[in-house]
């Protein structure tokens, strides 16, 4: 047989594995059911300018929900605020400058919130990156994945928590990745990979296992006040997070991939409406969700509660927690 025949045989094959996974991912995907009403609550939604975070917003605000938009390119998002008032009739959009790359503009940005804001219902900690081809710095001496996906919203709760448990119950959801698993050992005194090899999926594996990790200790911490916390997997989504990364494989390939295996972005957003709306989840905290149901499909690094602890307390020092920030009792975890 010719080989441009094996090789037409190999690439329809590919098209069409590529094809049946996104049939079935798709299919897979939950809805978010049994929705209370949102009016008179506070959301607060990190990354809301495209993606899941975006649907997610314009579903939050259909239900309701006084909307607190907290991202990095204020001009992108004042257009999304601009078009969830005008799709939803929800006039409550507001628009909030923070970049969680940057704990400086974390720790301004709640300074500002708890300025001018009463109470908060919901946290949502869904801004994020893939991760950079090599290993970059921001100019806190932080990895630029890291500090991007977990030690800025690590920052941002901690800032928060106080406010959280004054308008509970409170809950708090975080965007993590099944892709956590790609991450076998984890070592809590070197978060930052001075000391380990860098690579691009190891980043952001990393960045989603201590998403968990922070879930769960953060549960142990807040039980029976009230606030819960809760983490998730949104599967493959096609979105824009392909056209922001770095290299071929993630970059190029997976961008040509995503619309064909890809779930959409309303289905990505499901988990965060059930997180946030659904009456189901209400006495739940400090799991993992996939499909809008929990999921045992973790590794066990995640569900190592001791590890929890420890990178909880190396965050701390990363994040350069000072004491009059912290609003929990250390002593009982």
């Amino acid at each position: 047989m010719p080989w441009w025949i094996l090789l037409v045989l190999l690439i329809g094959s590919i098209l069409a594995a590529i094809g049946v996974f996104g049939i079935v991912h798709r299919e897979r995907a939950g809805v978010a059911k049994n929705l209370e009403p949102l009016d008179g609550k506070t959301v607060l939604i990190t990354g809301a300018s495209s993606g899941i975070g975006k649907e997610a917003a314009k579903l939050l605000a259909k239900r309701g929900a006084r909307l607190i938009l907290a991202c990095r390119n204020i001009i992108k998002t004042n257009v999304v605020a601009d078009d969830i008032r005008l799709l939803t009739g929800n006039k409550e959009v507001e628009v909030m400058e923070l970049d969680t790359s940057s704990l400086a503009s974390v720790r301004s940005f709640a300074d500002k919130f708890l300025a001018q804001e009463q109470r908060l219902d919901v946290l949502i900690l869904n801004a994020g990156m893939f991760g950079t081809l090599r290993r970059s710095m921001t100019s806190e001496g932080l990895e630029t994945t890291m500090v991007t996906n977990h030690f800025g919203h690590f920052l941002l709760t901690n800032l928060l928590l106080g406010l959280l448990l004054q308008s509970r119950p409170s809950r708090i959801i975080v965007t993590a990745s099944s892709l956590h698993k790609l991450v076998q050992e984890l070592d809590h005194e070197d978060l930052n990979f001075e000391k380990g090899e860098f690579t691009q999926f190891q980043a952001y594996g990393r960045s989603k296992a201590c998403n968990i990790l922070f879930t769960r200790h953060l549960a142990e911490i807040t039980r029976d006040t009230g606030v819960t916390v809760n983490a998730f997997c949104p599967g493959l989504v096609h979105t824009e997070i392909f056209d922001k990364t770095e290299g071929f494989l993630v970059g190029k390939l997976e961008r040509l991939i995503a619309p064909f295996a890809g779930r959409t972005s309303w289905q990505g957003a499901q988990p965060i409406l059930q997180l946030t709306a659904s009456n189901d989840v209400e006495n739940i905290s400090g799991e993992y969700f996939e499909n809008c149901k929990v999921s045992n499909n973790t590794s066990n690094l995640v569900n190592d509660l001791v590890l929890a602890r420890k990178v909880w307390e190396a965050s701390e020092k990363y994040a350069e927690l000072k004491p009059e920030e912290k609003f929990y009792d250390t002593s009982s975890t």
